[in-house]
């Protein structure tokens, strides 16, 4: 490991790719003749093939879940802080992979790909994605690695949702499935929330009706604003204070009027950026664009909204979880507001009618739903001790 990197990170990471030359049905009844593949593995495949663990990435993730890529030695993997040796998903003990999925922007075949059939982007004739297809794909890797069944299937968020579409898809493939900070479909809200950020992605001048990599540009400033609508709905009211604002005691003893940091100490009396806040959005957004293909994003937040799985159980999800035996943890976030806690519960209830075995975990948090990716004491003792079980009840000997 290089001398300036942390002694628990994984280290320099290279991307890996397999070419998949095997059509792929979608659940939209439209079929991918192949497909490129591109995933990360941390830690070693012991040789009973017992000690793999899948890591589902989130909206706006990708296959670099930890460690360092060799270009860039300052941006850590995504889950940095749960991955790597000693680590909750400990590399010592386990063999990790994590694939960017289908549609994504991060290597793997998606709109910024080139069709075969045309010679040109896919764009937005790329066929749409749901998390079911997601899974059949990294079943495809799986079977690629020669895993028979992970020791466990880890995800939060969207990648929470893709733990429990294994469950059901695949319940004979893995042993644990650890859900955080998921639901097992999004509110009306949250459905809202991901048509505003499409929205402004599609109406934005430079989109050309999905065909803007042929006229070489992108909808910058649409996917700026989808991006900073998705932020701020990321965050708790308690985590923007502490961000970006004062408490009310703070300011009244101050005498002051503002619970919120200006960025130059006074305002302008007109439209421009005068608040902390507003600066990080714009940061943040600017960068996220420049980063990500607007057509994969709205892919990822039509699979959000796409994602129910009682659709074929009569709207019982029990029924969708009676077959195989793996184990289950769940683990919510007190403010996590986008899929609050009594979210988890109501999948708790599920399971337990389901007969399954369940471990839940509600975390007091201040950050909202981005608190699974931060290093917060309770999750990760959580994770880590459960996760050590797995170890252990799974026979995953050392590599």
């Amino acid at each position: 490991m290089a001398a300036d990197l942390p002694e628990d990170s994984v280290g320099i990471v290279e991307p890996q790719q397999i070419h998949i030359d095997e059509p792929l049905t979608l659940r939209s009844g439209k079929v991918l003749l192949a497909c490129d593949i591109v995933y990360e593995t941390y830690g070693e495949l012991n040789s009973d093939k017992t000690n793999a663990v899948l890591v589902c990435h989130a909206l706006s993730g990708d296959h670099h879940a930890a460690g360092y890529h060799a270009g860039d030695k300052k941006k850590p993997g995504w889950w940095e802080t749960c991955i790597g040796p000693g680590k909750a998903i400990d590399t010592n003990l386990f063999f990790v992979v994590s694939m960017n999925n289908l549609g994504g922007c991060g290597g793997t075949t998606g709109p910024a790909s080139i069709n075969p059939e045309t010679g040109k982007y896919w764009g937005p004739d790329f066929p749409v994605v749901t998390v079911r297809d997601w899974v059949k794909s990294q079943a495809m890797l799986m079977d690629r690695l020669g895993i028979a069944k992970w020791a466990a299937v880890v995800g939060g968020s969207l990648g929470g949702m893709q733990v429990l579409r294994w469950a059901i898809s695949y319940p004979d493939r893995l042993a644990n499935a650890i859900c955080i900070a998921a639901a097992p479909k999004l509110s009306a809200q949250n459905i809202a929330f991901n048509e505003v950020a499409r929205q402004s992605i599609t109406t934005d001048p430079n989109f050309h009706d999905g065909y803007y990599l042929e006229h070489g540009t992108y909808p910058k400033q649409g996917l700026t604003l989808a991006r900073m609508v998705g932020h701020i709905t990321y965050l708790s009211d308690s985590a923007m204070r502490a961000k970006f604002g004062k408490t009310v005691a703070d300011f009244e003893s101050e005498g002051t009027n503002f619970g919120r940091d200006l960025r130059t100490g006074k305002l302008s009396f007109g439209f421009n950026v005068d608040f902390q806040v507003e600066s990080y959005l714009h940061y943040q957004g600017e960068r996220f664009s420049a980063n990500f293909d607007a057509n994969t994003y709205l892919l990822m937040t039509k699979a959000l909204d796409y994602f129910d799985p009682s659709v074929d159980f009569d709207g019982d999800l029990s029924k969708a979880f009676t077959d195989g035996d793996c184990k289950f943890l769940l683990v919510s976030f007190s403010t996590d507001w986008r899929f609050p806690p009594e979210r988890s519960r109501e999948l708790v209830n599920d399971l337990l009618r389901a007969g399954r075995e369940v471990t839940y975990v509600e975390v007091e948090a201040g950050q909202g739903h981005d608190a699974f990716l931060l290093p917060i004491p309770r999750y990760i003792n959580a994770l880590k001790g459960y996760l050590y079980r797995v170890h252990e009840e799974e026979n995953c000997n050392a590599p």
